[in-house]
């Protein structure tokens, strides 16, 4: 179950410079009336039936007046609210497309426009939000992440600014972000107040993935250091605090891991790939 692969850039460049020939992302985006698949590349967003039969919708990148050497991309797939598909672009956009329960009827109902820079990942509540904590969570490549409650209209209801390093993946469970950025830190954000609950240096390079397993709140990090680690979130019901337990770490060797992802809800398997690697190792 939603699981998805994205290709990612050659060491040393920074997270959005995506090689032109290959699609930065594919997700599976389960929508209480359909599971479609959406896939993001350089020209825009191509969504399909679940099986990849059938195209149901092709949405073109518009490029605003950006500087020559900026590349264009779509990057950063979720859906939200039942009904929505979200999709981040390089200049800092997020597209919300309305999605009919079946037929090919797509349009693009709303452009969110708090990010200054290309976004890089995008995450649903994966659990159970508290009031006011809203359900989406958008991440760019300056670090600065917006939470955003979905509806007819998306309504942003905070901002925690970046501090220059990428936040390169982020998760959302039960009111808690979980933000993964280049420098190898974790950092855990109450979705409602914006403050930092918990920071953890976890790996020694860049973070290319993090995923939730919805059922238990466990964490999945997967790096360039070719490690990948298993944490568990939880929240003290006495002092409400977020607490980060370590619970398994696991070395893909000589693999610079680029992808990494729960297999089931409980997350009780995972699965890794890693750069220049033709094969998904299976935990």
């Amino acid at each position: 179950g939603g699981m998805f692969w994205g290709c990612c850039p050659r060491r040393g460049q920074r997270g959005p410079s995506v090689s032109p020939l290959c699609p930065p992302q594919a997700a599976w985006c389960e929508l209480p009336s359909r599971v479609l698949l959406v896939l993001t590349s350089q020209r825009g967003v191509q969504m399909y039936e679940a099986d990849g039969s059938t195209m149901v919708f092709w949405h073109a990148l518009d490029v605003p007046e950006l500087p020559a050497a900026h590349s264009v991309f779509a990057r950063g797939i979720a859906a939200a609210g039942g009904r929505f598909v979200c999709v981040g672009t390089s200049f800092g956009a997020v597209l919300v497309f309305d999605i009919p329960p079946k037929g090919t009827n797509v349009t693009l109902s709303e452009v969110l426009e708090q990010h200054r820079d290309p976004i890089t990942d995008i995450a649903a509540e994966q659990g159970q939000a508290p009031d006011g904590a809203g359900d989406l969570v958008t991440a760019d490549d300056s670090g600065t992440i917006c939470l955003w409650s979905s509806g007819e209209e998306f309504t942003l209801l905070g901002k925690i600014p970046g501090s220059g390093c990428t936040c390169s993946s982020v998760a959302l469970w039960n009111g808690v972000v979980a933000a993964g950025y280049g420098n190898g830190q974790i950092r855990l954000w109450e979705a409602g107040s914006g403050r930092i609950r918990a920071q953890v240096s976890a790996h020694a390079r860049w973070i290319y993935a993090l995923d939730l397993a919805p059922l238990t709140g466990k964490l999945l990090s997967g790096a360039e250091d070719s490690f990948v680690h298993v944490w568990k979130l939880s929240r003290n019901p006495d002092t409400d605090d977020i607490e980060m337990q370590h619970c398994h770490a696991e070395c893909v060797t000589d693999t610079q891991v680029c992808g990494a992802r729960f297999c089931d809800p409980a997350g009780d398997t995972f699965a890794v790939t890693g750069y220049d690697l033709s094969e998904i190792l299976c935990y």
